[in-house]
């Protein structure tokens, strides 16, 4: 198995007749997924999604693919293929549009439905190009043929790429459920026929490379559904990922079985549910959705509200009712149905809404104590069957962080793929596709691109950094310094924000301050500028060593 080093240089030029790949995002992360395609001169980008903030990264609304590698290269750009409407794979389509209007966005009906909804938030009418699978598609030099698949939102396609270097076969996300609510199941006859034509590099879901066997099919959620609906003492408040409709069908069958009237919270809920009812992926029964003010006149049983928030964002529904913030009141007899995952590092925020609500007197169903969620993604033995269909020459795993990505190469091997032809990639690595092998060439940069409420790109790693410092306290100090003697003309003023102190927290901290001009007096450091930083460090030393604190020191000083 190749691995990526530190060490890589930026790739050579590209060799003619080859194909260069480049995963922009979503290799070591679960999110921002964005692959680019180069050939002929000529780039192809496959999703182009975002990836969601972490603790450690306050005020960061969402981080976006880094898109400078390709920015000077924007008029190559034959096409952005959607694989499917998730926002780790749409929701960074809009920043990319921003650069370049006029590129062709390629997806499903659903898909660009969702991306046009979101588009239209930032005024922006995309160059979309429907496809649906079984097409085949030429943009520039790529030959694509699109394949369904199946996944947690509907109308999901993997891409195969033809071109002279050689096919390549993206998966993106999926999984096989072989009873999948809409009948689509994920197309193994067309895989089989791909690989007998001769798939040269597969790319291929690692997110649940690590799970044995396979993952459950959706179906086998309706008991542990229709016994909240059916047991329920008063209302259900049901939350789920605002594009799962074939969860949302679930729950809205199992209501309308027991008698219960729904309705939807929430703005994107909302939304995506009224698209996937206008384009009939979701079929309501007539007379079963109504408003939220038509619930309020319904008796707490027939009443199911259907709501966003299930990874415990902290704006969203669930949230806030959590917290008392909302227009509904969570009470005594209340059944909260929470019917998703749990999103790796958003397990304390989930739990604390969890028992924000059960402090309120609900009863929380979830994924912990009962059988209301299934994963989208392939298990091991899904992953091996594809593997032995394809017969792939050369396989890089996506879309997962470094252990997904490690036991996806495993499986692979394990199917008699060459150990030397199995990539492992980071963000940036280019992998080169020629004369057949596939091996990995140079990086270019692709880092964290945040965006901070307007503001593309202007938070940085240092700003964050600063953020997580003031957190610590902010001390400033004041000190008016004799021009001639370069020493304090009075006692420093120390004002303190977020710093535990009183009035004599300071005093040990004025010798040091006194030994710091001394010294530098000395040594002849007149500048104002020099003299501000020596103090900060200083007072950073001290305030670690004396009260194990990093806060943010400000120094000020005053000429006398």
């Amino acid at each position: 198995m190749s691995h990526p080093h530190p060490e890589l240089k930026s790739a050579p030029p590209l060799p003619e007749g080859g194909l260069r790949v480049i995963a922009l995002g979503g290799l070591g992360e679960i999110g921002r997924n964005m692959t680019v395609f180069e050939h002929a001169g000529k780039l192809l980008v496959v999703d182009c999604g975002v990836l969601f903030p972490e603790e450690t990264q306050p005020g960061v609304d969402v981080i976006l693919p880094d898109f400078t590698s390709i920015r000077d290269r924007l008029d190559d750009v034959v096409a952005v293929v959607l694989t499917h409407g998730h926002e780790d794979h749409i929701g960074g389509v809009p920043y990319l549009l921003r650069e370049r209007r006029d590129i062709p966005v390629v997806g499903s009906r659903l898909t660009l439905a969702f991306l046009e909804a979101k588009l239209k938030e930032h005024g922006i009418r995309p160059r979309a190009v429907r496809v649906r699978e079984g097409e085949r598609r030429g943009f520039g030099p790529f030959d694509c043929e699109f394949v369904a698949v199946n996944h947690s939102i509907p109308d999901s396609l993997a891409v195969a790429i033809r071109t002279r270097a050689g096919m390549v076969l993206h998966t993106g996300d999926f999984k096989m459920d072989q009873f999948p609510l809409d009948d689509r199941i994920t197309d193994l006859r067309a895989f089989a026929r791909l690989g007998e034509e001769g798939v040269d590099l597969f790319l291929t879901d690692s997110t649940n490379a690590e799970v044995p066997g396979f993952t459950t099919s959706e179906r086998e959620l309706n008991p542990a559904i229709e016994q909240v609906m059916r047991t329920a003492p008063r209302r259900v408040i049901v939350s789920s990922f605002a594009s799962h409709v074939h969860r949302i069908q679930q729950v809205l069958d199992a209501a309308h079985q027991y008698g219960r009237k729904v309705a939807f919270v929430g703005r994107s809920m909302v939304r995506n549910m009224g698209i996937a009812r206008d384009l009939g992926y979701l079929k309501v029964p007539s007379g079963l959705v109504v408003s939220t003010k038509e619930l309020e006149r319904l008796p707490d049983h027939k009443v199911t509200l259907v709501c966003t928030g299930s990874q415990g964002e902290p704006m969203a529904a669930l949230s806030r009712m959590a917290n008392r913030d909302h227009v509904i009141r969570i009470g005594k007899g209340d059944t909260v149905l929470l019917a998703s995952s749990l999103i790796p590092g958003n397990e304390n925020a989930i739990y604390r809404v969890i028992n924000g609500l059960t402090r309120w007197g609900a009863h929380v169903v979830h994924k912990g104590n009962a059988k209301v969620h299934v994963s989208g993604h392939a298990s091991a033995g899904e992953l091996v069957y594809c593997y032995n269909i394809v017969k792939p020459r050369n396989v890089m795993p996506v879309h997962g962080e470094w252990r997904h990505l490690r036991a996806n190469g495993d499986l692979a091997i394990r199917t008699g793929v060459d150990p030397e032809r199995v990539v492992i990639a980071e963000d940036g690595v280019v992998v080169d596709l020629v004369d057949g092998r596939a091996s990995i060439t140079g990086k270019v940069p692709a880092g964290n691109v945040y965006v901070d409420g307007m503001e593309v790109g202007g938070a940085t790693e240092a700003s964050l950094k600063d953020r997580l410092t003031l957190a610590e306290g902010v001390v400033t100090v004041v000190a008016i310094v004799d021009a001639d003697t370069g020493a304090l003309a009075e006692a420093p003023d120390f004002l303190a924000r977020g710093f535990v102190h009183d009035d004599t927290t300071f005093e040990p901290v004025v010798p040091v301050i006194e030994k710091t001009l001394a010294t530098a007096a000395e040594e002849g450091v007149g500048d104002a500028r020099q003299l501000e930083q020596l103090i900060a460090r200083a007072v950073a030393n001290w305030a670690f060593r004396t009260h194990r604190r990093k806060p943010l020191i400000i120094p000020v000083i005053i000429d006398a």
